[in-house]
């Protein structure tokens, strides 16, 4: 049963999978390039093993999703899918950028209903589970917070380097951060109005934050405004724009305008 015992077994783990992570960061890890500019380290794979070996054994029957793992197609035929990106913002973690986190979250029938990020670097852990709440460190959450005169939109490091956010600057204030999966979970908490990347995005990048930003009050869809449906044969995903409650409709205004 999917339920708020679940969500704590599961946050405890990603906890733990947080310390594996911080732990390999002191002592030292390997780095290769799965392409250019692509990196993915012992902490990674270390990280993937940790969570596969204690998700799939805390949820038997369940399928798995994961960036580091070789994708197992039998996951299609589940109703319960483990969704996992081991540390979202590689390239954050091994700059040292605390702006890195471990991604978990169980997919129902394709949906989202339950999400864990945990950045480690700064010991936050947020947690969403769909019809019961969100969670920062034990502390209710919502995806609210009061309009200014400009919004504050999380964008991408990589993003805002390549210039992709210039258009929108004269309406919006942007503020870089890293991990697409810790912007969705500051989201999720209000930290900010929202958070938008136009181009195309893995299941994995997005799943728990989705379950957060939805389960703290917030809205969340690809750019054209549609719902997700996660555990498909293709994980790459149509973008994202992820908003609160009151600002959704208008970032998404702004959006088709520019």
């Amino acid at each position: 049963m999917i339920d708020t015992s679940l969500l704590q077994a599961v946050a405890q783990l990603v906890r733990d999978a947080g310390d594996i992570v911080e732990d390999i960061a002191k002592k030292g890890y390997d780095t290769q390039f799965k392409g250019a500019s692509d990196p993915v380290t012992t902490a990674d794979l270390a990280c993937d093993t940790f969570l596969r070996e204690r998700l799939l054994t805390l949820l038997p029957g369940s399928g798995w999703l994961s960036e580091e793992t070789r994708d197992d197609l039998s996951r299609l035929d589940m109703e319960y899918v483990w969704i996992v990106d081991p540390i979202d913002g590689t390239r954050e973690f091994v700059e040292g950028v605390p702006q890195y986190a471990v991604s978990v979250a169980l997919a129902e029938r394709g949906k989202a209903v339950l999400g864990v990020i945990c950045n480690p670097a700064l010991r936050d852990l947020f947690a969403g589970l769909a019809g019961s709440g969100a969670w920062l460190n034990g502390n209710p959450i919502r995806s609210s917070r009061a309009r200014g005169e400009r919004l504050t939109v999380l964008g991408s490091r990589s993003e805002i380097k390549r210039g992709e956010f210039v258009p929108f600057e004269r309406t919006m204030s942007v503020e870089a951060v890293g991990s697409i999966a810790y912007k969705l979970a500051l989201i999720g908490a209000g930290h900010a109005d929202a958070t938008f990347s136009l181009g195309p995005k893995n299941e994995w990048d997005i799943a728990a934050g989705v379950a957060i930003v939805e389960a703290a009050g917030g809205r969340v869809t690809d750019k054209t405004g549609r719902p997700y449906v996660f555990n498909q044969r293709h994980t790459l995903v149509n973008g994202i724009v992820a908003a609160t409650a009151e600002a959704y409709a208008d970032v998404m205004e702004q959006l088709h305008v520019e």
